[in-house]
């Protein structure tokens, strides 16, 4: 355990020392107060004319309180029991548990026990149970536990899930400053999501409304545990005391209340309006702020002076006391901002009205201006970022997977959001683990998903770390949390247990250790010299003889039957495998390749135990299609939809080609090809029938390229769906008539090459109802014409429900590797472990299904080699690593209709997984290794 903990840079100790709480020194406003009316009472009658109403001693007290700052009163620390215990919970002593505490900025880890009751933290360390009766235990064996996972930026609830007309309560388009509104009043309480959520260790969530407008209104801190009132109000964790009538006591210290804002593009777009128009938007309603606050100063001055004479009533107005609070310092601003433009914007903002940002969110080019956001006033905001979501819009074009990091060198606080559903924040670790891997130190990637947003929302008295007398919101993990895949054993919030039966799969012992971070230091550099846009393209290496030593595993397709196997493995990583024109000549011990070993022209590469292995396949994006999706004049653009709109004549019966539209050089593609994706099958738009994809290089600069285009047609491609506004019944009948030769020119023909089982026809679907239907219809074409059709679902969130009669029927599926219920077609999710025993991926697979994996956005394709190690570490041996492997490249292509297999190998320094970089790509096609 001592080389493990020097191996985390993290001190071990045998028992925590106990700080004594610092107690703050407030309400002095008690004794002005109290001074001021007794002076009054006491003063001869005839030493003044004024005359004291009978509310005076209120409206002194009134005046004095609002110089109060918000924060737990000073015996916080000394409650036996938490406001939100549950009576009848029992205690719970967590056994044998090696615990990251949160101390020490994130560096202290404990082994011991930790005891939970009242709903509070009560020892961690050696505990004593001679006072306690009818204790629950759990042993922890050994394993990781952590506070709860804290998000800073989440709608949960609000925009909920399954999204439904009904229930979309994120934005009001009612103007673009309404600090009067609160995402409580939208508070769904039957989301989906939270049981979700909560399997993944979250349990703490800061509801935000959206950001459609400069101020969107005020924000909610939320406890995610269902409660016995099945209330909204009942989830809250310590909200204002004025909210539901409740009594303010003037003389304790108010609580944080929290708001959103919102620049940039967002408000600008809903409201057909500029950035010029935002700014000035955000400046009046804060000048209304403002004078409604001195009024508010001038009338407390001449009260607290004896100067009633005139005065009337206290100057208040119930839309605005939310933004003024943000003034005297009461209010967590939590800002939306993407560009250097709009945090300059918001900076100045800052400092000509005076109030402080707790945080800006999304905030893509923040760790190219770190200096400008240190010149916010009163301090820094906190950067909450996404770990690799980028260029989904202009705005997030520069964004960097290196931005934690950058970020952290710079003294700027970093936390990781879901803006759930967005991301889905049952995996907000998974941010905080790609932060880690590129860079952010294991201390700080665990505290941005913890103590660091429990603080910058004002919560760090209570939740965020492990501490006696904190929240017993705790959570018990199979692995060490930073590894991939990690997943809850248990998940404690306010001392409850909220996994019923949790399940757990077998990880290995790798698993239990942070992983060790790749060296991107030269990456780092470049993402700040080229201000978020480094050169990407591929470099061939000037060697034709390339030799890589210290191979651990080498992993390879059958051009054959394109099987992927593991060809050679050593614990000594002694493997060498020597590439001459972009082709293996030889492979194994060092032994087994002398001549080519000794070669001087050739160009060695120490892989540190690293792999060769097959180059991945993306599908499931727009990759290759748009370089920005949310900039219409940077795609291909939409298809028509003849079940929706009249196609135009010139175009009637035409199956649309993807190949036509190809668009090389993205990013995103050129960030999957760094990252061993080296093809891509994309379709055109989305549509009842989309047309023909076509399979392309990744690392291509353009379509002229031998290569490029790797087939120019492969499967035919159509969507059947409850989303739609044709009915479905209405779209299998279309489809029925298309497939029975219906169909007229070109789409016609194009069905007729799917009936004789030609090419393939993959149709994105989610329901299993829809499914069914599906099968049903390939059951009755068979039978009519005679030869089998080769069907592939796509998408395919209900699939498992159908998983026996799938691979009864050889129907293949694509399926995304994290499912969540965002529409109703997809509610009924398989969400695999601690929920569920079996992943959808392993139960289709033990049907004997072929299953790839999909991937939903561009930016995501970059990740694919992270999302196929971690199907198969939840599938609980039932996947090895050459059948991950085969998720995304020769499954893909057997269900895609790929006849070129991608002969690409990827060669990877280090570990598996998050310890691994890509550092070259072995391409037979351009006789090449393309260096990174």
């Amino acid at each position: 355990m001592d080389k493990e903990a020097g191996h985390l840079g993290v001190k071990v100790h045998a028992k925590r020392r106990v700080k004594p709480p610092q107690l703050a020194l407030v309400l002095l406003a008690a004794f002005s107060v109290s001074y001021s009316l007794t002076n009054y009472l006491l003063w001869p009658k005839s030493s003044y004319s004024e005359t004291i109403p009978i509310h005076a001693q209120a409206v002194l007290v009134h005046c004095s309180a609002l110089s109060l700052t918000p924060g737990p009163p000073d015996n916080f620390r000394s409650r036996t029991k938490s406001d939100r215990f549950v009576e009848g919970t029992k205690p719970t002593l967590i056994r044998n548990a090696t615990i990251w505490t949160g101390l020490e900025n994130g560096k202290e880890v404990i082994r011991g026990d930790i005891l939970i009751d009242k709903g509070l933290i009560k020892k961690i360390g050696t505990v004593d149970l001679r006072s306690y009766h009818d204790v629950e235990v759990l042993d922890a064996a050994g394993a990781w536990v952590s506070p709860g996972i804290v998000d800073l930026h989440s709608h949960l609830g609000v925009d909920s899930s399954p999204a439904l007309n009904g229930a979309a309560d994120t934005n009001s388009l009612k103007g673009l400053t309404l600090p009067w509104l609160r995402s409580l009043d939208g508070l769904n309480t039957h989301d989906d999501a939270y049981r979700l959520s909560i399997s993944g260790g979250l349990t703490t969530a800061n509801v935000l409304p959206g950001s459609a407008d400069a101020i969107g209104g005020q924000a909610f801190v939320i406890k995610l545990r269902p409660t016995a009132e099945r209330s909204s109000s009942a989830m809250l964790l310590e909200p204002p005391f004025s909210l539901n009538g409740t009594h303010v006591d003037p003389f304790q210290r108010p609580r944080w209340r929290q708001m959103k804002h919102a620049c940039g593009e967002n408000p600008s777009r809903v409201y057909s309006g500029t950035r010029m128009d935002t700014q000035w938007a955000f400046r009046q309603a804060y000048n209304t702020a403002r004078i409604l606050k001195e009024k508010q100063d001038t009338y407390c001055a001449k009260a607290l002076a004896g100067q009633w004479n005139g005065l009337g009533d206290f100057p208040e107005d119930l839309q605005w006391e939310a933004l003024v609070d943000v003034l005297r310092g009461r209010v967590k601003v939590q800002n939306h901002c993407y560009e250097a433009v709009d945090l300059d914007g918001m900076v100045r903002l800052t400092n000509e009205f005076k109030f402080s940002i707790a945080a800006f969110h999304h905030a893509h080019e923040a760790y190219l201006v770190p200096d400008l956001i240190k010149k916010a006033y009163g301090h820094p905001p906190a950067v909450a970022i996404f770990a690799t979501s980028a260029r989904f819009k202009r705005e997030a074009y520069r964004g960097s997977e290196f931005a934690p990091r950058i970020l952290a060198d710079n003294g700027l606080d970093v936390v990781m959001k879901s803006d759930h559903p967005v991301l889905n924040s049952r995996h907000l670790i998974y941010e905080a683990q790609q932060a880690h891997h590129f860079g952010l130190p294991v201390n700080l990637a665990l505290a941005s998903v913890t103590s660091t947003p429990a603080r910058i929302m004002g919560q760090d008295h209570r939740i965020g770390r492990l501490i006696e007398g904190f929240d017993a919101d705790v959570v018990v993990w199979d692995s060490h949390p930073l590894a991939l895949g990690a997943a809850p054993k248990q998940v404690f919030i306010d001392g409850i247990a909220q996994l019923d039966k949790p399940y757990t799969s077998v990880k290995p012992k790798s698993a239990q250790h942070a992983p060790t971070a790749p060296n991107f230091d030269k990456e780092i550099a470049d993402a700040i010299k080229y201000e978020g846009l480094p050169p990407l393209e591929p470099q061939p290496a000037k060697s034709d003889v390339v030799v890589f030593k210290n191979v651990g595993t080498i992993f390879l397709k059958n051009p054959a039957t394109r099987r992927v196997s593991e060809v050679f493995t050593s614990a000594s990583a002694e493997g060498v495998v020597v590439v001459e024109k972009g082709r293996i000549v030889c492979s194994g011990t060092q032994a087994a390749c002398p001549a080519a070993l000794s070669r001087s022209d050739a160009l060695h590469l120490d892989l540190e135990g690293g792999s060769i292995s097959p180059g991945l396949v993306s599908y499931g994006s727009d990759l290759g299609r748009t370089h920005i999706p949310g900039e219409a004049s940077t795609g291909d653009g939409p298809v028509f939809d003849a079940l929706r709109s009249p196609v135009p004549p010139i175009i009637d019966g035409t199956a649309i080609k993807a190949a036509d539209g190809l668009l090389f050089g993205t990013r995103d593609a050129l960030l999957g090809y760094r990252n061993g994706v080296t093809s891509a099958v994309t379709a055109p738009g989305s549509a009842f029938v989309s047309g023909l994809s076509t399979v392309f290089s990744t690392g291509a600069a353009h379509k002229l390229v031998p290569g490029a285009v790797v087939q120019e047609i492969a499967a035919l491609h159509v969507a059947v769906s409850l989303s739609s506004r044709i009915g479905v019944s209405t779209q299998i009948s279309a489809l029925r008539g298309l497939l029975l030769g219906e169909g007229k020119g070109d789409l016609g023909r194009r069905f007729g090459d799917v009936v004789a089982g030609k090419i393939p026809l993959v149709v994105h679907a989610e329901s299993a109802d829809i499914i069914a239907s599906l099968l049903v219809l390939k059951k009755e074409v068979e039978a009519l014409g005679g030869a089998p059709i080769s069907l592939t679902l796509a998408g395919a969130t209900e699939a498992h429900l159908l998983a026996k009669e799938l691979g009864e029927a050889g129907v293949g599926v694509i399926v995304q590797q994290r499912p969540f219920p965002s529409t109703w077609e997809e509610r009924r999710i398989l969400p695999g472990p601690p929920l569920t025993q079996a992943s959808a991926i392993a139960a289709l697979v033990a049907h004997n299904v072929t299953v790839g994996i999909a991937v939903g956005q561009p930016s995501s394709v970059r990740n694919t080699r992270f999302d196929v190690a971690w199907a198969g570490l939840e599938s609980n041996g039932a996947l090895g690593k050459a059948e991950v492997l085969a998720l995304a490249s020769s499954n893909l292509e057997t269900l895609l209709g790929v006849k070129n297999s991608n002969a690409d190998l990827v060669a990877t320094r280090g570990g598996d997984d998050f310890e691994g970089k890509v550092v070259a790509i072995i391409s037979p096609l351009s006789e090449s290794v393309n260096l990174f």
